[in-house]
């Protein structure tokens, strides 16, 4: 066999494989892709422009540029109360896809478990595979508001558990949890000795709460690697900018991967990047304040027509039940396409046992979200 074994056992994308379908299809209203609808800010692509008729077309150091570091250490000692050395705590990556994978290729040894709460973002038990770990999956339902238990985890920790990834708010159910919930499940982890991946990208859109980073609490910061970068709040999918702190030795590992892979994240990003952090706070507060308005329709024009859905506490998913379509996601979602032209995403994407839901992004127009809801809920008629 050419392909090695372990490549060869991944399954596809399968958002990517469901949206393979959409393509070339006409007046079809999408709210499949996990990405912003916004266009990033014009003062960060203008000092993207401004950088390159500057010449600064170089490569930067591995670790990524000092301004970008100094810029994250100060805004996450100002607004999340975490402090972290520039130097030797934080990495620039080429987004936080790259720093998923960088951590868990640090930290895992052959064979070793990672706990990873279901539903979850496709890539997150992949890149546990392709590290050479286990994914031992934990199954959230929308009974407890797809919220991982303290009792869950204590059951599941033992001999080969090395960490637990945790990403939240959540891809794809927008869940996230208050700071007493998460102490709850810190004093779990802290007794099995666990270190945590937390994928924190989403944090800016945090709507009913105020977002607590894990590393933030009593006895965790040793523990935790931090995850976070520009490509949702600020709406910079396409500069590929991620970065991860946490403890030295943790991210000097990291950093050694990066560097005979990735080498540095592109300066050009980088140098917006720090554009994003400075100044771009009220244009952040301006797409939250929209993607809010959009949740608070969908999720209750949703409930509405008869499809149960919970009510995000972040991101920009809706993560609706369709059991009353007697369908599963799959056929619901291809049905949906081709006799409604709205493209979403099967739950099975996120979980083996998420057949029975599926993926709505609102970073899509209201326009759009209202044109939506009309159709899935003219298909729930004519069945």
């Amino acid at each position: 066999m050419r392909i090695s074994k372990r490549v060869d056992r991944l399954a596809p994308s399968g958002i990517r494989a469901f949206f393979d379908l959409v393509l070339g299809m006409k007046d079809v209203i999408s709210l499949g892709v996990g990405e912003p609808d916004f266009v990033t800010p014009w003062h960060v692509r203008a000092r993207a422009i401004e950088s390159l008729e500057q010449g600064f077309t170089s490569y930067t150091s591995n670790k990524g540029m000092v301004e970008l570091r100094l810029a994250i250490a100060a805004f996450l000692k100002k607004h999340r109360k975490l402090d972290y050395d520039p130097e030797e705590e934080v990495l620039i990556t080429v987004g936080v896809s790259e720093a998923l994978d960088l951590a868990m290729r640090a930290i895992l040894n052959p064979g070793e478990k990672v706990l990873v709460p279901e539903p979850s973002y496709v890539a997150y038990g992949p890149v546990v595979e392709l590290a050479g770990g286990v994914p031992v999956f934990l199954k959230t339902t929308l009974d407890n508001g797809f919220k991982v238990t303290p009792q869950q985890i204590d059951a599941a920790a033992g001999r080969g558990v090395r960490a637990i990834l945790l990403g939240y708010p959540c891809n794809p159910t927008g869940t996230s949890y208050s700071r007493k919930e998460l102490e709850a499940l810190a004093r779990v982890i802290k007794k099995h000795d666990l270190l945590v991946i937390s994928d924190e990208l989403y944090d800016e859109l945090t709507y009913d709460f105020e977002h607590t980073p894990m590393a933030t609490l009593p006895g965790m910061k040793n523990r935790v690697i931090y995850l976070n970068g520009f490509s949702k709040s600020y709406a910079m999918t396409g500069f590929r900018i991620g970065y991860a702190c946490g403890p030295a030795d943790l991210v000097g590992a990291m950093t050694k991967i990066h560097q005979y892979t990735m080498l540095c994240a592109s300066i050009t990003g980088q140098m917006a990047a720090v554009q994003a952090l400075k100044n771009a706070a009220d244009d952040v507060a301006a797409m939250k304040k929209e993607y809010d308005r959009r949740r608070r329709f969908i999720v209750g024009a949703l409930n509405d027509i008869g499809l149960t859905c919970h009510m995000p506490q972040g991101a920009f998913y809706a993560f609706p039940s369709i059991k009353i379509s007697g369908e599963n996601a799959m056929d619901f979602a291809k049905n949906l396409l081709m006799k409604q032209k709205v493209a979403l995403v099967p739950g099975d994407a996120f979980g083996t046992g998420c057949s029975d839901h599926v993926r709505i992004s609102y970073a899509s127009s209201y326009d759009n979200l209202k044109e939506a809801v009309a159709r899935i809920e003219k298909y729930l008629k004519k069945k």
